[in-house]
């Protein structure tokens, strides 16, 4: 999934016939590029973050988000963007955050209470790109072996 498709380039990067890319545009985007989408092939959705997304649970097992906490800032809490992500990220799925740093500091601080693994790497075009680049992998969790349970 990406979540802020933009042109689909994401999607036609990905071009397989083995797998599908859903192209969603925000609906606070500043440019409506849905007809684009469309034209190049690829199938999309408006959809707007501070809600849940139509989907079943643990669907995805990559969502690339370029730039969607910056564009949600001040309009709902980050919170729950990352919480409905967490729930249409199948176990051991990840997540590819492209935002500014300061933004994204705040991201790996609350996907680190979810218990994700995260790594934070500079931007294709060098560390002074004020962008960067997180990736963040949602664990499996399984019961642990010292449950008070009967057996």
């Amino acid at each position: 999934m990406d979540m802020n498709a933009g042109l689909g380039g994401f999607a036609a990067a990905l071009e397989s016939p083995k797998l599908w890319v859903m192209n969603v545009v925000p609906t606070i985007a500043e440019k409506n590029t849905l007809g684009v989408i469309y034209e190049r092939g690829l199938i999309g959705i408006y959809h707007d973050w501070c809600e849940g997304f139509s989907t079943y649970p643990r669907t995805y097992d990559l969502i690339h988000a370029h730039g969607v906490f910056s564009l949600y800032d001040g309009k709902c809490d980050w919170e729950d963007i990352l919480i409905e992500m967490d729930r249409i990220l199948r176990p051991e799925g990840a997540v590819i955050f492209r935002d500014e740093v300061d933004v994204l500091i705040k991201v790996k601080k609350i996907v680190g209470g979810m218990r994700w693994d995260t790594k934070m790497v500079d931007h294709e075009d060098g560390p002074l790109v004020p962008e960067k680049v997180l990736v963040a992998v949602k664990q499996y969790w399984v019961a642990g072996g010292n449950s008070t349970s009967p057996k």
